[in-house]
């Protein structure tokens, strides 16, 4: 089983869109589960899942260790790809983390614990470095940044590079940066070619050769609850994350 985290401390850099559309794409070959720890519960939402009206959720997963793992993962409308949601309930999480002994670990030894049938688990972690993120960090195998194409593209990503360093260093020495994934890319702009060549410049060979364009057909497959390939899987938007999943999977 594989797991890998999707990070970016920053907002609005495309982090559940690609959790969602890498995952279904991963789905075609495997089964794959996605934790959602964000407790805006967007990848959530963005699967058809009504977060504001969930019995159990991934802050029950923390808040009740020897939880039944079938009565918190829903079946979406893909075949293998299932999710384990989220709410606001979970911001709670942080904080009752604080007091705990290991708390670094808790998602570890809870997935260990689980006994899942999944070849992937792709986590969608909170726009933030608390201990949400830590603990996701400590508990995968590997983590894709997503960083959007714009001036500022590059500001906090060296704070979200030192946490991952420390990580490394620390409580999951086997983590790996799978990759950087420009997103949100513009080619017919200077801006977009400039900011390109900044991250390439700085992440070297660490960049996808996949970039994800701006695409108004990725930003509106969410709100209907859908993945990019059953809204518009003619679009460039579905042919960039088809792409992205051959890379990664290759």
């Amino acid at each position: 089983m594989k797991i890998i985290s999707v990070v970016n401390q920053k907002g609005g850099v495309g982090k559940t869109t690609t959790i969602i559309n890498l995952a279904a794409q991963f789905a075609k070959y495997y089964n794959v589960v996605i934790l959602d720890l964000d407790p805006q519960g967007n990848a959530s939402s963005g699967l058809g899942i009504d977060k504001n009206n969930l019995l159990l959720s991934s802050y029950d997963l923390f808040n009740d260790q020897k939880i039944d793992i079938e009565s918190l993962i829903h079946k979406t409308n893909v075949a293998q790809l299932f999710v384990i949601p989220s709410n606001i309930n979970l911001a709670g999480v942080e904080i009752s983390l604080v007091n705990q002994e290991n708390r670094e670990f808790v998602l570890r030894k809870i997935l260990e614990a689980l006994a899942l049938n999944v070849d992937f688990i792709l986590i969608d972690c909170p726009p933030s470095l608390g201990l949400l993120t830590v603990n996701a960090l400590t508990a995968s195998n590997s983590v894709i940044i997503p960083v959007q194409s714009e001036y500022y593209a590059l500001e906090g990503l060296s704070q979200l590079l030192q946490t991952i360093s420390i990580v490394q260093g620390t409580t999951n020495p086997s983590l790996e940066i799978l990759g950087v994934l420009l997103t949100m890319y513009d080619k017919r702009t200077t801006l977009g070619q400039e900011v390109k060549a900044e991250i390439e410049k700085y992440f070297g060979d660490k960049l996808f050769k996949t970039v994800i364009p701006r695409n108004v057909r990725l930003a509106e497959a969410p709100s209907h609850g859908m993945t990019i390939f059953d809204y518009d899987r003619w679009s460039k938007g579905a042919k960039a994350y088809k792409s992205l999943a051959k890379e990664i999977l290759n």
